[in-house]
């Protein structure tokens, strides 16, 4: 097939999210979709749902939820920058998930991180302390 950019061409969801460098495999990509991590136009939809061009997308990456719009196709996976060339991020995307990565930032200052593991009599103590608090 090629590059495709004609809006006449046909193209899997699974293989354009793929090309676009989204997801690493088509096969995790098809498990994403079937798991509902990816919305096209709003609506869950099967791997196999033919992308146009204007759609928009929404899918979830670790503990990113992005929004794109489809600015292009194709079934070829290149390099990351002819990847970007396919999608556009809506601003509310990019301003929601800056966000939730801040949210993300100040929850974990908040947690005490010790610097190592408890040795053999601090897991005694604990093991001691948590049996004492269950009776």
């Amino acid at each position: 097939m090629g590059q495709d950019t004609k809006s006449d061409s046909k193209i899997r969801l699974d293989k354009w999210l793929w090309a676009a460098r989204f997801y690493k495999t088509r096969s995790i990509a098809k498990d994403m979709i079937e798991g509902g991590k990816v919305h096209y136009e709003g609506h869950r939809v099967k791997a196999s749902k033919e992308v146009t061009l204007g759609a928009q997308v929404r899918l979830r990456q670790g503990f990113d939820e992005k929004t794109v719009t489809v600015m292009a196709l194709s079934d070829r996976r290149g390099n990351a920058t002819a990847a970007a060339a396919l999608y556009e991020e809506t601003p509310e995307s990019i301003e929601k998930r800056q966000l939730a990565a801040e949210q993300r930032k100040a929850m974990s200052s908040a947690v005490p991180v010790s610097d190592n593991r408890p040795n053999k009599k601090q897991r005694r103590q604990i093991i001691q302390f948590r049996h004492q608090q269950s009776e």
